[in-house]
């Protein structure tokens, strides 16, 4: 064709399925679809996914700390919290609820809602880091498998700080993980850090184990020197207005980290070696093994002996840069060896700022050296799905999993049956059914009902239970996940050991409880390696009788009920 009829800018022709792909990629990973068009898809996913979920009343240490405190706050806007035990959390997740509250009523639906929406964001920060350090198409595959991983599954309809405090630190790692952040950057991933802080103290670890990465880089680069220590001043500003938030603890109850029970329990008796290296096998495991995450990381290792595939242009597929793989190294030992000394529960939900980290390097080294890596994603996929709905074979709390909603239900089934068999009365029962029986804002009860609190149902509980003639009915169930005795191997050490350090006990079954106390099982209900029960008395002359005030807060003064118990203690919150 003569020059003169060519078309002055010719397009090129497209195939039908790339537009999508243009829409997604943009041409190239610098100019990405903006978060603000991948948000309300995530926020999406998220709240399908969690529909059957929103409704639940609130469960576990949500109602033994983190409602009551945002509760005080929308009611008196009281900073720390007085209808509960004070341990100095910080207060960012309560001023962000009582906001919704204010807004849209106090109910666990608006709850989960608000808590869904800032699962999503975290998970958006997912998305935004994986892109930036590889490409869209790992970031979805690794946005999704974070979705489903049960432990961040779980959490994300919980109001507790751990949820919060992880989408602060991934909105922070994206602009933090690099080999040097611009000025910029640094400033923005600073305050990240600080929202993450402000959400829950442990989080201020990560800012300041990439100050002293920093540190140690002006030593290996000194010709970086400046950006380094830069960087380094930066990420060690977040503690400060933690530490404002400690002062003003100080000033308002005297104690600076909290209670002395919570202090104790959590910095003091954690500092034994025997407990640091049994605590420090269950960080590795759940780091490893917990909930299926064995299934993308054998993949990731098998994957390893594999060679690089090679592009179009001949090269070799990207692989997440050595320094930041090195700073996510770091990171993860260093997180491991805190929470194997402080935190007195060996709580899988402390780690949740990990596990996109590990899926990270797990999806891009399949990408890197498996041309069928999607397959691998999909069997990744169905392993975390089963671990949603099917026990491990080793301890585990039920807030790892789909078993936390079993729980609830049979808890409320079990209230039904007391308040209708039993009115009026007084049960003895052990946390979290203490608050669920005397706190109507948690959504069991209509109105306050009269408790006497022990620890647990163990046969030293339940045998000064027995001595004592002041309730009408009880509220039993199993405080703890009960493994059968052929799955013992995974105890992690020393039976003895772990009642001392963990506060591991055994609760009597429901039959046995009742011919202690002298009573009838009326009701019981169970699920896998869970149980709860209603037993009544024959005590009339004690039922119906008026209570002095006092009465609603045996459960303060039981001794420890709410001290330790159940599948963890409580004050490690």
């Amino acid at each position: 064709m003569p020059a003169s009829n060519q078309p002055l800018n010719p397009v090129p022709a497209v195939r039908p399925h790339s537009l999508l792909q243009q829409f997604l990629l943009r041409g190239h990973r610098d100019e990405p679809v903006p978060v603000w068009i991948i948000f309300p898809v995530i926020y999406a996913f998220v709240l399908l996914t969690h529909l059957p979920l929103l409704r639940l009343p609130y469960y576990w240490d949500e109602a033994g700390y983190y409602i009551p405190a945002a509760y005080d706050y929308f009611r008196t806007g009281s900073l720390v919290p007085y209808s509960t035990l004070t341990n100095a959390h910080p207060p960012l997740p309560a001023i962000y609820l009582a906001a919704w509250w204010k807004v849209s009523g106090f109910t666990p639906v608006v709850t989960r809602l608000a808590t869904c929406l800032i699962a999503a964001f975290a998970l958006t920060a997912v998305f935004a880091l994986v892109r930036r350090l590889m490409n869209t198409t790992v970031a979805v595959a690794t946005t999704l498998l974070t979705a489903i991983y049960p432990v961040w599954f779980a959490q994300s309809t919980l109001a507790q700080a751990d949820i919060y405090a992880a989408a602060g630190t991934m909105w922070a790692l994206v602009y933090a993980l690099d080999e040097l952040p611009s000025e910029r950057r640094g400033w923005i991933a600073a305050v990240w850090f600080s929202v993450a802080a402000l959400s829950k103290e442990t989080a201020i670890v990560m800012p300041l184990t990439l100050a002293a990465w920093h540190v140690w880089e002006t030593q290996r680069k000194p010709s970086q020197a400046s950006g380094h220590w830069r960087t380094a001043m930066q990420f060690t500003l977040p503690a400060l207005p933690l530490c404002g938030w400690y002062a003003y603890h100080f000033h308002k109850t005297g104690y600076i980290f909290g209670n002395p029970q919570f202090v104790r329990y959590n910095a003091v008796l954690t500092l034994h070696m025997a407990r640091f290296f049994l605590a420090l096998a269950q960080r590795l495991m759940q780091v490893t093994l917990y909930m299926n995450l064995f299934v993308p990381i054998l993949c990731m290792v098998a994957a390893m002996f594999l060679p690089a595939l090679r592009q179009a242009d001949g090269s070799k597929r990207p692989r997440v840069s050595w320094n930041v793989q090195a700073q996510i190294g770091i990171l993860l030992l260093v997180n491991l060896l805190f929470y194997s000394l402080a935190g007195g529960a060996v709580l899988a939900r402390y780690l949740l700022p990990l596990y996109p980290l590990i899926l990270l390097l797990c999806v891009s080294t399949w990408r890197r050296r498996v041309e069928q890596w999607p397959w691998i994603v999909a069997l990744s996929t169905v392993a975390f799905l089963a671990g949603l709905f099917v026990n491990p074979p080793y301890r585990f709390t039920p807030e790892d999993n789909l078993t936390y909603r079993s729980l609830i239900v049979m808890q409320q089934q079990a209230i039904a049956q007391v308040i209708r068999r039993a009115p009026g009365g007084t049960v003895l029962t052990a946390w979290p059914a203490t608050d669920e029986l005397r706190r109507p804002e948690l959504g069991y009860v209509r109105k306050p009902v009269h408790v006497v609190a022990i620890d647990d149902f163990s046969l030293p509980q339940i045998e000064a239970a027995s001595q004592l003639h002041n309730y009408d009915a009880a509220l039993v169930f199993a405080t703890k996940y009960q493994l059968t005795n052929t799955l013992n191997w995974s105890h992690f050490g020393d039976e003895e050991w772990n009642k001392e350090y963990f506060g591991y006990h055994y609760d009597l079954p429901p039959a046995l409880i009742a011919r202690l106390l002298q009573g009838n099982v009326v009701w019981l209900a169970r699920t896998r390696g869970l149980w709860t029960a209603v037993l009544l008395f024959n005590r009339p002359q004690t039922a119906g009788l008026p209570r002095s005030a006092d009465s609603f807060h045996t459960y303060a003064v039981a001794g420890t009920a709410r001290r330790t118990q159940t599948f963890q203690p409580a004050l490690s919150r």
